[in-house]
């Protein structure tokens, strides 16, 4: 059993801690955490690992583990005075209305909306030409359960507008279940599909819809190897039972992943099997003929390529085959491989995301990951520059093509989200609504600066805080970071965010290889064998701060979800005297078995897997959080997130992580492990856990900053 002694001051002070000259001492008492003999052999090099009994998810023994945890975890977190302070704080500025963008299906115009601190976005709906004020609720989520953990995920209306399926997640986990509704009277109308995971949802005609899904798998469905997809059609008015497989299963080559949708006309399903989070093949069957086969467009997973639209037999693909920062082409449907490819809108050196809309093409180009949008005709004929409100993202520049308008959002780190409605013939763009919030954007600056990583290589990164903030090495700093699976980090607003920087706060968020913010070349060089490359990004930008007298190792913290929890744990374990706080969220912790959970197997083009070769196992452990925690080491104080129904990254990567530092952490740095009940890897948390959440991440890293009282009281 591991003992630490954690400094919890009550005199109000803003020197750190350990500076203080009278001290309570609270005594923390981490729970005992058995270790088992398991021993793993790769290339004959066996490998402990101590903790393994932790991934059993359903065990008794880890239930009471992690409610022993969240109990000293909480018991820490309630002696911050301010806590409360800062969720109050959270609550009462998230609690504005928030609006989205209109679309339309059948007869009405739809929106989602939240009032303030509902759990949920509500849908509502008005008939189209009447005024919005005449909007109705058409589903609330927050119904669906009291505490809000029952969240909708996609909605797809079929090509009338008349019938609609959507798919709800229970927990935050992956697996899903369809329900089938008549538009109009709002009554589901067959029974629920379930067991559903990793799905777009395609309506054929007003018939039924293709989805996706893997067979339930053996032992626990939030932990085990799911890793085969299918695509099926369902039907309406027929049972779950009856649905038709349609690609995948033992008489295909196995895929990990495989969407399906079908062309705007219903001309074709396109399907993409992946075997990896990057890069598939491509397939196309012409549903006009009956009984008619699929005709391969790609047959290796090389590239990331699409069709986007289509005019009859014409086809527009967006493809970064050959084309990293990806171009558009098109090709008859007749012969529709490589080799007659035609350049439609040639590749630029800014990456491509195009849509379409009202008979146009819109190029959504990331310059410096902010955004720039050329507008171009069905003849490749470039139109105009789309004028943007400022330097920021937007996104929703997409309609059906007999609309004549579109709305789109722009934002910035220091702009609410704001919707813009666009006049796609003439090129007008008007203020359709803007955020009422407690914030005013005029107090902050975000500026975007470019440093040096160990390699040479410059990375862009911005840095948003505070008008008038004095550079004098003592600012209360978060580095926030990603880099992977071509995944861009671009410039948004965060109510969260908000909070931090009004306690004097900065947000530096520099855009790290194995991201997409400069084509695939900058994904790749962040992969496997060059993951490190990452990390030394990331060590570069905290170097670059702390020279550049925006904060010290005493006041930054450092902080990343997911790949990015990853990203935070090597660097922890590399450069333990980097930084005074550490913050992996749901983070991939153990590299040598993340492979043999759920679709974890699928992440193998960014990661590489322990049983490639001799070189890659050795590369993973080198730099694998679990498996680079060393005794007599004071690592930073540490608070880890999870969730109990995270099925993406399942949460055994944090708890084995935990317990490897809790038993061998040197110094009265406290490390810590959250973990939220009902909860997945992220997404349709409800706000109110989300609150929590920030308020308890804010106030245990200012504590640990030395704060006794928060910085400011705005």
């Amino acid at each position: 059993m591991k003992q630490v002694i954690i400094c919890m001051s009550i005199a109000v002070s803003l020197l750190a801690c350990k500076n203080t000259s009278e001290e309570k001492k609270v005594q923390v008492i981490y729970p005992e955490t058995k270790t088992v003999k398991t021993v793993d052999t790769y290339f004959g090099i066996e490998v402990k690992d101590p903790y393994r009994w932790l991934e059993d998810d359903r065990s008794p023994e880890t239930e009471a583990w992690v409610k022993a945890e969240n109990k000293v975890t909480f018991n820490y977190l309630n002696q911050i005075t301010y806590r409360d302070s800062l969720k109050n704080r959270l609550s009462k500025i998230w609690n504005y209305e928030k609006i989205g963008a209109p679309f339309k299906e059948g007869d009405y115009t739809y929106f989602y909306k939240n009032n303030g601190l509902q759990n949920q976005y509500v849908i509502y709906r008005y008939k189209t030409g009447e005024s919005p004020e005449t909007a109705n609720v058409f589903i609330d989520p927050n119904t669906f359960k009291e505490d809000g953990t029952i969240s909708l995920d996609a909605i797809k209306f079929s090509k009338d507008g008349k019938t609609l399926a959507y798919s709800i997640s229970e927990g935050g986990s992956d697996w899903r279940k369809i329900l089938v509704m008549d538009a109009e009277t709002k009554t589901i109308t067959e029974d629920t599909l379930v067991d559903v995971k990793f799905t777009q949802i395609s309506w054929y005609k007003n018939e039924g819809f293709y989805y996706s899904s893997y067979d339930k798998p053996e032992g626990s469905e939030l932990s085990a190897k799911t890793d085969q997809h299918k695509v099926y059609y369902h039907k309406l008015g027929t049972q779950q039972s009856e649905d038709v497989l349609i690609y995948g299963g033992t008489n295909n080559e196995k895929h990990r992943y495989i969407y399906a949708y079908v062309t705007d006309d219903n001309h074709f399903l396109i399907l993409t099997p992946k075997v990896s989070t990057n890069g598939n093949k491509l397939l196309i069957k012409d549903l006009t003929k009956p009984n008619s086969d699929f005709i391969t467009i790609l047959n290796h997973t090389d590239s990331n390529t699409s069709i986007i639209e289509n005019e009859g037999s014409k086809l527009f693909l967006v493809t970064d085959l050959n084309a990293s920062n990806r171009k558009i082409v098109t090709v008859d449907a007749s012969n529709p491989t490589p080799e007659y490819w035609v350049d439609f809108i040639p590749e630029t050196k800014n990456v491509l995301s195009p849509s379409t809309g009202g008979g146009y093409f819109f190029a959504h180009y990331m310059v410096d990951a902010v955004s720039k949008v050329l507008q171009y005709d069905y003849n490749g004929n470039l139109v105009r520059e789309v004028s943007l409100p400022g330097v920021g993202t937007v996104s929703g520049f997409g309609t059906k093509k007999e609309e004549t308008e579109l709305y789109y959002s722009f934002t910035n780190y220091i702009t609410p989200g704001s919707i813009y409605k666009y006049d796609i013939e003439h090129g007008k763009t008007e203020l359709y609504r803007s955020a009422k919030i407690d914030f005013n954007t005029e107090d902050y600056e975000s500026n975007q600066i470019f440093y040096t990583s160990k390699d040479g290589t410059k990375i862009p990164m911005i840095i948003t805080h505070k008008k008038g903030l004095e550079l004098n090495g003592k600012n209360p700093t978060i580095l926030y970071g990603y880099g992977g699976f071509n995944i861009s980090l671009t410039p948004s607003f965060s109510i969260a965010n908000v909070v931090w920087m009004e306690q004097g706060g900065i947000l530096a968020i520099p855009n790290l290889r194995g991201g997409g913010e400069y084509g695939k070349a900058w994904h790749d060089a962040g992969t496997k064998l060059q993951k490190q490359n990452v990390f030394d990004d990331f060590i570069a930008a905290a170097e670059y701060l702390i020279e550049k007298q925006y904060t010290s190792p005493n006041t930054l913290a450092i902080r990343g979800g997911s790949n990015g929890g990853l990203l935070v744990g090597a660097v922890m374990t590399q450069r333990p005297d980097l930084a005074q706080v550490a913050l992996p969220a749901v983070g991939v912790l153990d590299m040598l078995r993340y492979h043999t959970f759920t679709a974890g197997a699928g992440w193998a083009y960014d990661y590489g897997t322990a049983e490639d070769s001799p070189e890659m196992f050795e590369y993973l452990k080198g730099y694998s959080p679990v498996h680079n925690v060393k005794a007599g080491v004071e690592y930073p104080a540490t608070l880890i997130t999870t969730g109990d129904h995270d099925d993406r990254v399942v949460p055994a990567h944090s708890f084995k992580f935990a317990a490897e530092l809790q038993n061998k952490q040197t110094g009265d740095n406290p490390v810590l492990i959250r973990i939220e009940t009902d909860a997945g890897h992220g997404a349709g948390t409800p706000v109110s856990k989300t609150i929590e959440q920030y308020a308890d991440i804010y106030g245990f890293t200012l504590y640990n900053m030395g704060y006794e009282n928060l910085p400011t009281n705005p």
